[in-house]
């Protein structure tokens, strides 16, 4: 899925005056078995941190505990009305000192609705997954992190959030959505406090397309990916809670500089 668009820099990203702290967490990752969510609890589990991964396939699972001793992982399926109230519960018992959440779990599907066998399977399962699950996730854990020390929220959105590829619309929508919602989540938990983050990644090189993704030179390797993601989090480059590479703030900014409309033909040849 090539994400198009300018990569001049527009503006240098402001810092916050507390960055988010990357060493000695408790960290739950959803999504965390393969892509950017596993690239993620490598990482953080390299600096230091404790780190549970939730994912749908045993298999997966088995093989991120087995390549990494000491990073647990569970089996837990989002679509399921009580999974999200069992992992609470387990968390709260095995993991007390919980203060760290990503909600990373994500799915990303193409849809033609010129055509006439179009349905709205494939939009359902990605709102279920990119949207319900996102809700699901904060409805039943944000209580166990309120009032913890460095307590953050992340949550992956996508900087198609901001000009969609119009051959993933339910996928660019449901982005833009968490783009909002978690706008709305910051400020409520200002007084609490919890730190809301936005991860909005580029075109990656990951398996959420398929495997044509996964080697498409056109993609943003995952390690440099993630080496980025963590440069901009040690040094406090999050403006408005946004963890967005330098090269998609032309993106961000498209509806205010009046270059939408281009950037949008540019990603969407007629």
């Amino acid at each position: 899925m090539p994400v198009g668009g300018a990569h001049g820099v527009v503006a240098t990203q402001a810092k916050r005056a507390n960055p988010m702290k990357l060493t000695g967490n408790t960290i739950l990752i959803t999504g965390g078995t393969s892509g950017i969510g596993r690239a993620l609890a490598e990482a953080f589990h390299d600096r230091g941190n404790r780190v549970i991964v939730t994912g749908r396939r045993q298999d997966l699972l088995d093989q991120v505990s087995a390549a990494r001793p000491g990073l647990t992982a569970l089996q837990v399926d989002l679509a399921d009305d009580n999974a999200m109230p069992q992992l609470a519960a387990r968390l709260r018992q095995d993991f007390p000192d919980i203060n760290v959440l990503i909600a990373n779990a994500g799915i990303s599907r193409t849809e033609d609705m010129r055509a006439d066998s179009w349905t709205a399977a494939d939009a359902e399962a990605i709102v279920q997954t990119n949207i319900v699950g996102v809700l699901r996730t904060a409805a039943a854990l944000l209580p166990l992190i309120k009032g913890k020390p460095d307590a953050a929220f992340l949550a992956t959105s996508s900087a198609l959030a901001f000009v969609p590829r119009a051959d993933f619309p339910t996928y660019c929508a449901s982005k833009a959505f968490l783009h909002s919602w978690l706008q709305s989540l910051r400020h409520q938990l200002r007084p609490i406090p919890v730190e809301v983050l936005e991860l909005s990644p580029p075109y990656v090189q990951t398996m959420l397309t398929g495997a044509h993704q996964l080697g498409d030179p056109r993609a943003m390797p995952l390690d440099d990916y993630v080496t980025e993601v963590f440069r901009l989090l040690d040094a406090g480059t999050t403006p408005r809670g946004e963890i967005l590479l330098e090269r998609d703030l032309p993106r961000r900014w498209a509806e205010r500089d009046g270059s939408y409309d281009s950037l949008f033909a540019l990603m969407n040849p007629a």
